[in-house]
């Protein structure tokens, strides 16, 4: 496919935000007689879901400490259920199992999901809560759980099939999608704070009006090419002003695959499960060999899963601890860490399987390296950014909640056309200055 010349709309990235908002602003310049689809290109450097969105564990949840992120993703739970389908999710819930330390953060979250119509139960107790668990999965055996919240809705999508069905909606819409392009720099007529006219690729330049980054992990290096700050003030709630906050943070993300029958990991009743979560401050004790592997917090997520093929999950992050700009550019390449998960955290993860339910007990020998995970590109708050930079640049920056949030790319179209959307809104860069952060909770996850 020829490399485009001139393109109204401009969106690098082929992944859940850059296919999102392709779909939904080809329909929004129709609706508003503005434009067409065809107005709308598309470009990625490798090809449809080749990054973090066709890797990804593919969860969809509302288990959020921040009022904000719970209604953003209500929207997207939205767009799930609407194209259910053709997004092939998993519409099973999800359970939130917690220990003391987080009981009185998950009864505020669902204080406020039934404030905002999201459907969810609130058990505790630690009594009530094995016997609520015990009346799903007959061997369960989790300790130090006193609450569960249980999301109805939620569940889980075919990663990259997901993105292959946003792909083909936004061709249908008339949208251009042209792989194999890089892009190296960002052009702008008079220097650094003025707008951008195109970027320059290994291809030729391509000039545009308006121009989208939903790059994913790789939103730093955009970023850089913006020639916006490294470093950023940021007031904290009590009205402090902290100086030279580094802009990103990388996390290594791990996850892997229990080799075992989907099938064999339903509930009491034969049903798919919900996507489980526990957070817990029980031992943590090898089931490889009685060891203790922590006796700090720790948590997990999992689920069957018939993508992967067998119980595919995951665990806390951990800090990368290289500078910045000594990460790998290509975080999602062919070397990198998502490919060669560590040891560690396999005996951790199965482990800790073996502690929630007693059938995954011996199954350490079932343990599949799995491309999943991988480096993430974190913000100061670790919270997503949206907003508009150099007058026609709008970036995405999801901050590794991205796959979830499917939805934003209706609320970004609508932003772009002049349509603000108070979702986003929270979500502004200007909030670091303001000191309008958001809450933060008692998870051991850095996005909770």
């Amino acid at each position: 496919m020829s490399l485009p010349e001139n393109v109204p709309y401009l969106i690098v990235g082929a992944g859940i935000h850059g296919l999102s908002t392709a779909l939904h602003l080809a329909k929004r310049l129709k609706s508003t007689g503005k434009g067409t689809g065809a107005d709308v290109v598309v470009i990625d450097k490798a090809g449809i879901a080749a990054g973090a969105s066709g890797i990804a564990c593919g969860v969809v949840r509302n288990n959020y400490f921040q009022p904000a992120m719970r209604e953003l993703m209500a929207h997207s739970v939205e767009h799930w259920e609407a194209n259910a389908q053709a997004f092939q999710y998993n519409p099973v819930g999800y359970l939130q199992i917690s220990a003391e330390s987080m009981h009185e953060d998950v009864a505020q979250i669902h204080k406020e999901q039934q404030a905002i119509g999201y459907e969810s139960s609130f058990i505790e107790g630690t009594a009530d809560c094995d016997a609520y668990m015990k009346d799903i999965f007959h061997d369960w055996q989790a300790q130090n759980i006193t609450s569960v919240l249980h999301e109805k809705k939620g569940g889980y999508a075919h990663n990259a099939a997901a993105i292959y069905a946003l792909a083909k909606m936004a061709e249908e819409e008339g949208v251009r999608i042209v792989t194999g392009i890089t892009v190296q720099g960002l052009k702008a007529a008079n220097g650094a704070t003025s707008a951008i006219t195109g970027v320059e690729t290994d291809k030729g330049e391509i000039a545009c009006d308006y121009l989208v980054v939903a790059a994913g992990p790789w939103v730093r290096d955009f970023w850089t090419m913006a020639e916006l700050p490294d470093a950023i003030s940021v007031k904290d709630a009590d009205g402090n002003l902290h100086d030279d906050i580094p802009m990103w943070k990388f996390w290594q993300l791990e996850e892997g695959v229990l080799r075992v029958d989907p099938e064999s990991f339903k509930t009491n009743d034969g049903k798919l499960p919900p996507v489980i979560h526990v957070d817990t401050d029980a031992p943590l004790i090898s089931d490889v060999d009685g060891s203790v592997i922590t006796e700090e917090m720790w948590g997990i997520y999992y689920k069957p899963d018939f993508n992967f093929g067998g119980i595919q999950g995951g665990a806390m992050p951990y800090k990368v601890d290289k500078p910045a700009n000594e990460v790998a550019i290509d975080p999602y390449g062919p070397s990198s860490p998502e490919f060669v998960s560590s040891p560690e955290f396999a005996h951790m993860w199965v482990s800790a399987l073996a502690h929630c339910n007693a059938r995954f007990s011996g199954t350490m020998p079932k343990y599949h390296k799995e491309a999943s995970g991988g480096v993430g590109c974190f913000t100061p708050d670790s919270f997503p950014v949206f907003d508009v930079f150099r007058e026609n640049c709008y970036i995405i920056a999801d901050s590794n909640h991205g796959y979830k949030m499917i939805g934003v790319g209706e609320l970004v179209a609508k932003d772009i056309t002049g349509e603000t959307s108070s979702l986003l809104t929270p979500f502004r860069f200007s909030r670091y200055a303001e000191g309008k952060l958001h809450p933060v909770s008692n998870s051991p996850y850095p996005w909770s």
